[in-house]
């Protein structure tokens, strides 16, 4: 076997043509409930399309399913389906609460874990814990409903139906043999101290297509073979994808439906055929004969194996989805696909595991960039489609409760890196940017995939807007696009040694049309101070800032502003980039270091002027109020809005310099056309001569005063990572009060007291880690101009003085530590779950959460997103294998100390 045939199976760097990718986990975890499923006439999606309703009724825009796989364009499904003789309905997806069932907001109540991906899923692992019990739908919609935001969330190992070890341990795992040969293996194992039957029922369907326009398509067919004597075989013939057939590895029966809404269970009306979606599932729990077709054909099958397992006891079923007409046998050659995916997975992930990393450390690792790869969705929208079936057209008057009824141009067909594919299965754009930070590690080729994917005329609008997420494209997240896709650039060219000069020109292209889009619609006042709305913080801030203030008047962001100040670097380094091989990028060099610098300038003129974003009393960075009779103040909340300001930080080296010859003219010019913003050149700091130069919001006095509150444990700095909120703020809550009603922000190191933005939002005290790569980054740059011979205490008030980088390592350290055993054995990331905590059988199954407690350090929010959480790859293997020399930008010249 070649190296070349290894590499284009596993990827990243081979498979150019994507023929591996055919196939992969491209299903959701949770279709209904979601915006593109929503009908309704107010624009309720949870209660349009709930979780009962899922069973029964035909999905209009993707599929969903436990542990599964499709191909690219969803044609073809394959997932698994259970039941172990107690539930009320088949399990055939996971289940949750919707945000007005949860105390804290929607809530997948299961446990699954993505063990296991290669880049192109020529291998995949799945598991999923599946009680022996009754599954306790009513209890946990009812007792979570019934507590306060003050209360914690009643989780599903608190109903006590995991006692005594009574549960199965069902493993999926996904083998190919070819691009489109594909291997199953379902292992079932009895955890429980007596003996227990499951029926475990491998499900394939196509989504459908059919029954949503009126036309002559020709309806794709599931029908019974004959298959070789002990097994049972299925065709699947789709009049784009082909013909497959799907063989399983005993001889069981083949239970065949349609995959149709029943209408008679939802809406009370006849059923055009009795063979309906929820068919199998009124089969098995039900008995309903009559509910699967004796013709053995249709569009939705499964196969039903009843497994009888010995206390401790498993039994491994097999499968093999292929073409139609290969040898596609279950017993040669099926435990060697197997074995040798295996190995090439080993041996993928011990070349990027950093050397010297402990077997738990490569362990967290590999698991994180499994639910990186596994979180990757089909997700196809036709806005022009969906909103002319909400009755709008281009030229209608807007009618309220119908959402994005200003993005009929927008037509996503893709597969979409997702945040979490059960609690957010769609795509948010700034989550999305951080995605490929983390994929880079694992798959350069998908993360650029992604960083260009919004920047394509389907997804960006006309004026120049990145669509920010489902619920509403026209809200805005924090533009971090342009500092991914370099990041993302720099990432292959060390790795790879190829610079993609020509993925790198065509983003910054895009980028430029959405630049102007937000120098133009968010800085309102043409002062180059922006409001952005919440940008993404939700419930960061006195106010809702995405709303109109109770008091009138407009808010001027810090961290809007900040962000500004950091999109214009990125491009600026993305511009320098590109000079080298075409002149003509020098004047927008020079563009984005004038747009720079009167950023800059905005958040700290000359003078204490009492209405800018500095406050140099506090020595920090604050929102400011700007009332209808002109008056500002400052609102005093010491939160992440606030440090966002030093992460605009970056060290440009001599070689970057000398690409624009205009550069240093164009700064002089500017310092004496504008002498009464010439503290901004500080932010434009020269180091050696013919050194490097920093671009910094902060200069080296601001630094320090910010580092101070950042790195005081009784603030910001926590056991595991930065804070998003002070904690200073559990003593001295900040009060506003506006016509007698007082806005209170106070420090929430766990899940949020209000509802206002969605219960699992909070940016009050846990630790985030998108957040806290920014400050990474920027810790990093500033160490690349400060060198050696700058020192802060860390923590402050310690004594102990550290460079900033290993200020930097010291932070990754704390976020890397929520994840790995302590000298207790114990993850913090668990928190007090004795299961998790000491089960042998649960205590390596990682969690990534979406953010995590500001104290203790325990997972909150959506479990499984690694989109967010999956950061903590690149900072294990940035720390793993690079050193101080590495950031330097004039390793050679020192500087003047300071």
């Amino acid at each position: 076997m070649s190296a070349r045939t290894s590499g284009e199976r596993i990827g990243p760097r081979g498979d150019e043509d994507g023929r591996w990718r055919l196939w992969g986990p491209y299903l959701s975890e949770r279709q209904w409930g979601t915006v593109r499923e929503d009908y309704s006439d107010g624009g309720d999606a949870w209660s349009y399309f709930p979780h009962d309703h899922a069973r029964s009724r035909a999905y209009r825009w993707g599929e969903d399913g436990l542990g599964g796989i499709c191909d690219e364009k969803q044609r073809l499904c394959l997932a698994l389906a259970l039941w172990n003789g107690r539930d009320p309905i088949l399990k055939e997806r996971a289940f949750g609460l919707t945000n007005s069932e949860g105390n804290h907001g929607e809530d997948v109540k299961e446990y699954y874990f993505y063990l296991d991906s290669t880049p192109s899923h020529s291998y995949l692992k799945y598991l999923y814990k599946y009680p022996q019990r009754e599954f306790p739908y009513t209890e946990l919609v009812a007792v979570n409903r019934s507590r306060t935001r003050q209360d914690f969330e009643y989780e599903l190992l608190d109903t006590g139906i995991f006692d005594d070890d009574r549960y199965f341990d069902v493993t999926v795992e996904y083998a190919k043999a070819a691009a489109d040969d594909v291997l199953a293996r379902i292992t079932v194992a009895n955890r429980g101290p007596e003996e227990a039957t499951v029926h475990v029922l491998p499900a394939l369907w196509f989504r459908n297509t059919w029954s949503w326009h009126d036309n002559d398509a020709e309806k794709p067919r599931l029908s019974a073979l004959d298959g070789p004597a002990g097994t049972t075989a299925l065709r699947a013939v789709h009049p784009e994808l082909g013909s497959y057939d799907c063989r399983f590895g005993a001889s069981v029966p083949l239970l065949f439906t349609e995959n149709e809404t029943n209408e008679e269970r939802l809406f009370g009306r006849p059923n055009a055929s009795p063979y309906v979606k929820d068919g199998i599932g009124r089969h098995v729990v039900d008995g309903e004969s009559g509910a699967v077709n004796p013709a053995r054909e249709g569009t939705k099958a499964a196969a039903h194996h009843i497994l009888t397992l010995p206390a401790g006891g498993s039994e491994t079923l097999r499968l093999r989805l292929g073409p139609s007409g290969a040898k596609l046998s279950l017993a040669r050659g099926f435990d060697t696909v197997f074995k040798d995916r295996i190995a090439e997975a080993d041996a993928f992930y011990a070349e990027l595991t950093p050397e010297g990393a402990s077997e738990d450390r490569a362990m967290v690792l590999r698991q994180a960039l499994a639910g990186m790869l596994w979180t990757k969705q089909y997700y196809q929208f036709d806005l022009e489609e969906w909103l002319g079936e909400h009755g709008l057209d281009p030229w209608s008057v807007p009618r309220p409760g119908v959402r994005n009824r200003e993005w009929f141009h927008m037509v996503s067909d893709d597969i979409v890196s997702m945040p979490d594919k059960w609690e957010y299965p769609w795509f948010a754009a700034w989550d999305l940017a951080f995605h490929t930070v983390a994929l880079s590690v694992v798959d350069i080729r998908f993360a650029k995939e992604q960083l260009e994917l919004l920047l394509q005329d389907a997804y960006l609008h006309p004026n120049g807007q990145i669509p920010a997420y489902e619920w509403n494209f026209a809200d805005v997240n924090p533009p971090v696009h342009a500092w991914a896709a370099y990041f993302v650039y720099l990432m292959e060219e060390r790795t790879t040694g190829h610079a993609d000069h020509a993925f790198l020109e065509r983003a910054f292209q895009k980028l430029l049309t959405n630049f102007t889009w937000w120098v133009n619609r968010k800085d309102p006042g043409g002062r180059n101070v922006f409001q952005g709305g919440f940008l993404g913080l939700d419930n960061i801030g006195v106010f809702d800032r995405s709303a109109p203030l109770p008091t009138g008047g407009t808010l001027e962001q810090a961290d809007g502003t900040a962000w500004m100040a950091l999109y214009c670097q990125s491009m600026l380094q993305i511009a320098v980039e590109l000079v080298e091989h075409n002149p003509a990028y020098e004047e927008l060099v020079l563009k984005f270091v004038e747009h720079y610098l009167w950023i800059a300038a905005s958040m700290d003129r000359v003078g204490d002027l009492g209405d800018e974003l500095w406050d140099e009393e506090d020595g920090f960075y604050y929102d400011v109020l700007r009332l209808p009779d002109g008056q500002a103040v400052r609102l005093k909340v010491r939160s992440m809005v606030g440090l966002l300001p030093l992460c605009a930080a970056t060290v440009f080296r001599p070689r970057q310099l000398a690409r624009v010859a205009g550069l240093g003219e164009r700064l002089r010019r500017f310092a004496d056309r504008h002498p009464s913003l010439s503290v901004t050149l500080a932010s434009a700091q020269a180091g050696s001569a013919g050194g490097p130069r920093l671009l910094s919001v902060v200069d080296e006095k601001k630094l320090l005063r910010v580092l101070g509150h950042l790195l005081s444990e009784e603030e910001f700095l926590s056991p595991y990572g930065i804070r998003s909120l002070s904690r200073h703020h559990a003593e001295h809550p900040y009060r506003f009060w506006v016509h007698g009603e007082e806005y209170r922000v106070g420090y929430l190191p766990a899940e949020s007291d209000t509802g206002m933005f969605g219960g699992n939002s909070n940016w009050r005290g846990p630790v985030w880690f998108p957040m806290n790569a920014l400050v990474i980054r920027a810790l990093l740059n500033l160490y690349g101009f400060y060198g050696d011979e700058l020192t802060v205490e860390c923590p402050t008030g310690s004594g102990t003085r550290m460079t900033l980088f290993e200020v930097a390592r010291e932070i990754s350290d704390r976020l890397t530590r929520l994840f790995l055993r302590d000298e207790n054995g114990r993850r913090p990331v668990y928190g007090g779950q004795r299961k998790f905590q000491e089960d042998p059988h649960w205590r390596d199954l990682i969690s990534f959460h979406e953010y995590f407690h500001g104290d203790n350090g325990a997972g909150i929010g959506a479990a499984h997103q690694t989109g967010w959480t999956g950061l903590v790859a690149p900072l294990m293997t940035i720390f793993g294998t690079l050193g101080p020399g590495d950031f330097l930008a004039d390793p050679v010249a020192r500087r003047t100390k300071r």
